[in-house]
């Protein structure tokens, strides 16, 4: 294990004998609880061996917010919500956070090829830029009403480990957070950069989830258990 600190967790098991991890990333203002509830509703079969590691985002102010500090992995420092800066230092920096939990797993016993990220709004965000750099194969992001952050850079920095990694992307039709657009450009660049493995769902929702979803994200987990 490297020096960096690692985040503070909650995490569940769905069985004794821990086989596979999902890294679920909350969004803006939300922490690890946000979506512990979602696990029962996965209905994944029993025992089916998965930690879930639900990861508290660092408490930093938040520009768009007049600076008022708040869970968050990065700021947020346009309301432009398509082409605005990007808090590059904090991306980053939350990427190595997350790396780290990666690391933890894979020194608890579960390869990396096993491991998913998953995340939602600016979860979302780390889901995807984490995942696409990683060195080694892992298992899948699930990526929900969030964006490709730093797109850009993504084709100069990304893994060719993870060029075939499967990629669920879900987003609300009448999201007023992260509009449609922007996550409809992060798909087409995802295409551009030659991602085929991925699957896109939308859901006649605003910026959150629903049962359907649910289920979908259940589906792709289950097929893509190594």
């Amino acid at each position: 294990m490297s020096d960096q600190v690692l985040l503070d967790c909650v995490e569940i098991n769905t069985g004794n004998h821990i086989t596979h991890s999902i890294i679920w990333m909350h969004g803006l203002g939300a922490d690890a609880n946000d979506f512990v509830p979602v696990v029962p509703e996965l209905k994944l079969p029993k025992p089916s061996g998965i930690r879930f590691v639900f990861p508290n985002a660092p408490i930093r102010p938040v520009t768009l917010n007049n600076g008022i500090a708040m869970p968050a992995w990065f700021d947020i420092i346009s309301l432009d919500r398509i082409n605005g800066p990007e808090d590059e230092a904090g991306l980053r920096e939350t990427q190595q956070a997350i790396e780290a939990l990666i690391t933890r797993e894979n020194e608890r016993g579960i390869p990396t090829e096993n491991i998913f990220l998953a995340g939602f709004s600016q979860g979302c965000a780390m889901a995807l830029l984490t995942g696409l750099r990683h060195p080694k194969k892992l298992a899948g992001l699930i990526c929900l009403s969030g964006f490709l952050p730093l797109a850009a850079n993504t084709e100069a920095e990304r893994s060719q480990a993870n060029i075939d990694i499967p990629i669920f992307m879900a987003h609300g039709t009448q999201d007023p957070v992260v509009v449609p657009e922007r996550a409809l450009n992060s798909k087409a660049k995802l295409e551009e950069l030659g991602y085929r493995n991925l699957q896109w769902h939308t859901y006649p929702m605003q910026h959150s989830v629903c049962l359907e979803e649910i289920r979908d994200i259940s589906d792709f987990i289950q097929k893509n258990l190594a």
